[in-house]
């Protein structure tokens, strides 16, 4: 199955709803349908994006209408197209719900429309979207730790396993058709972000993954996959885990043991020529500030900032 824009048929009811590249904010979502209902999980960055895949998936909610939906984390391409989900119960983890609040459409719309090098480098990663005029709808129902949920005769299994890329991670297993789709647990051609972490947590939800009977990955970001692309996300993280580990002890800084690591990431042949390799730098203030409650992490603009310079863009 390629790796194209738009509906994707999995089989056994079960659809992917594909954005390549993959890169920031192009995010994918998943359709679960069931006997005369549906299950969505998550919405997209914006509100023409959203209506542009709701379109597309009408052959299938027309009989079967999205009747629940899942947002398995807070990123708005997650679920800045909530308020287009009219009558849905909207599910999220407690931790999601919460971290949603934090950093609404506003903000990123501000972000964007800045004067100066702020506005410059927030329109590199997110210029193609359009934030103004994005109500943000909140879940309805939230769970800790696992919920079963039935769609149209059919169980998908909520599995919350964040803290780890966020505060509060969920994975939606559909067990009778062996898919799951993991939100951004899994990036795929692209290099995953901790930004809450430890990426302990992460390993751990990636080995949960391949200890299950699934057939079919649906990630947040990148093509679909199955269990090797579970694998490559699992051995970077533990490979960052384990370098920025072994700089603190050797009393680097955050900023010099990302730009180190970045060089030894682009050596290893199974991470070479994954995109976005600048997001090194907050995965490694996250191992930072998990080795040390006292790690002060560089604010959001500064983070981007440093992303951007190790890619290569300066903004200003």
């Amino acid at each position: 199955m390629g790796y194209t824009k738009g509906l994707h048929e999995l089989g056994d009811g079960c659809y992917a709803y594909l954005q390549p590249d993959g890169s920031w904010g192009w995010s994918n979502a998943g359709l679960v349908v069931g006997d005369g209902a549906s299950l969505l999980v998550d919405t997209l960055f914006d509100l023409k994006l959203t209506a542009e895949m709701l379109d597309a998936m009408q052959h299938a909610t027309r009989v079967a209408p999205i009747a629940t939906a899942v947002n398995t984390h807070a990123n708005g391409d997650h679920c800045y197209g909530n308020q287009l989900l009219d009558g849905a119960e909207i599910i999220a983890s407690a931790a999601t719900a919460h971290e949603m609040t934090e950093v609404p459409p506003a903000m990123l719309a501000a972000l964007n429309s800045a004067e100066g090098m702020v506005g410059e480098l927030f329109r590199h990663f997110f210029g193609a979207f359009q934030f103004d005029g994005i109500e943000l709808r909140l879940p309805t129902r939230t769970f800790e730790g696992r919920l079963e949920v039935e769609v149209g005769g059919r169980v998908v299994e909520l599995i919350e396993v964040g803290p780890a890329h966020t505060m509060g991670d969920t994975i939606a297993h559909v067990p009778d058709a062996k898919t799951v789709y993991t939100g951004d647990i899994l990036f795929i051609g692209g290099t995953p972000i901790v930004w809450a972490g430890p990426l302990s947590n992460w390993v751990a939800a990636c080995d949960l993954m391949l200890g299950m009977d699934v057939e079919t990955v649906v990630p947040g970001h990148g093509p679909l996959t199955d269990k090797a692309g579970v694998a490559a996300v699992r051995d970077y993280l533990a490979f960052v885990d384990e370098g920025a580990a072994a700089r603190h002890a050797a009393g680097l800084d955050a900023w010099e043991a990302a730009r180190d690591l970045a060089t030894e990431i682009g050596a290893r042949e199974e991470f070479r020529g994954w995109s976005e390799f600048g997001r090194i730098t907050v995965n490694v203030d996250t191992a930072y500030r998990n080795l040390d409650a006292g790690y002060a992490t560089p604010n959001v603009v500064e983070q981007f900032r440093r992303m951007a310079e190790l890619e290569g863009f300066v903004p200003g």
